[in-house]
């Protein structure tokens, strides 16, 4: 049974041959590049572009269309939602306590990223934060507290500096912004709320 269902998944999606997928749940139409390690028990969804070089722990769980770029790694206890943007060479940790001499699996501290939400080249995401709905890390920024939706972020640490819309573009420079917002751009309205 286990073979049945590996051997129709692999023909779902597409995996280089130099890739090392050990995980049976890969969506539909994933895209799996050169050198790429996926380990067992994690979940890829559907239409998924995993770059040259990225590793993928046990566990992870990964939405629909979500896109990492290159040498990217993301460890258990994270969690990233569907429509997200992950730049090259972005870190997840998932340990607040690392020593070389010691490993437990309660030490893992959970991560999420929401729907939407794009992390800019070379940044570190510290483990136990919350990354909100179309939030934008700008490159190189160190994460260490959770981001509100819509949410720009950058710098080390990073500080919220403003908001986004759905696009992308700034909408705001006012960390304390609240209410509805137009974009200038592609006009769609964006809610700034309380729920950080």
């Amino acid at each position: 049974m286990e073979t049945e269902k590996s051997e129709r998944n692999e023909k779902s999606y597409f995996a280089h041959p130099t890739a090392i997928v050990e995980s049976h749940d890969i969506g539909e139409g994933s895209k799996i590049w050169h050198f790429v390690h996926i380990r067992e028990k994690a979940k890829i969804g559907k239409n998924c572009n995993i770059g040259k070089g990225v590793y993928i722990d046990t566990e992870v769980e990964i939405g629909d269309n979500v896109k990492i770029q290159n040498f990217v790694s993301v460890y258990r206890g994270v969690k990233i939602e569907e429509g997200v943007f992950i730049g090259p060479s972005v870190t997840f940790t998932n340990d607040l306590l690392p020593r070389a001499f010691r490993w437990e699996d309660e030490l893992i501290v959970e991560t999420l990223v929401r729907k939407g939400a794009s992390i800019g080249a070379n940044s570190t995401i510290i483990c136990g934060i919350e990354i909100g709905e179309y939030a934008m890390i700008g490159a190189g920024s160190v994460v260490t507290k959770s981001v509100p939706g819509f949410g720009l972020v950058y710098g080390n640490p990073a500080r919220l500096r403003g908001y986004v819309c759905y696009c992308g573009r700034k909408l705001t420079s006012d960390p304390n912004a609240r209410g509805e917002f137009e974009c200038s751009y592609c006009g769609k309205k964006v809610k700034i709320g309380d729920e950080r």
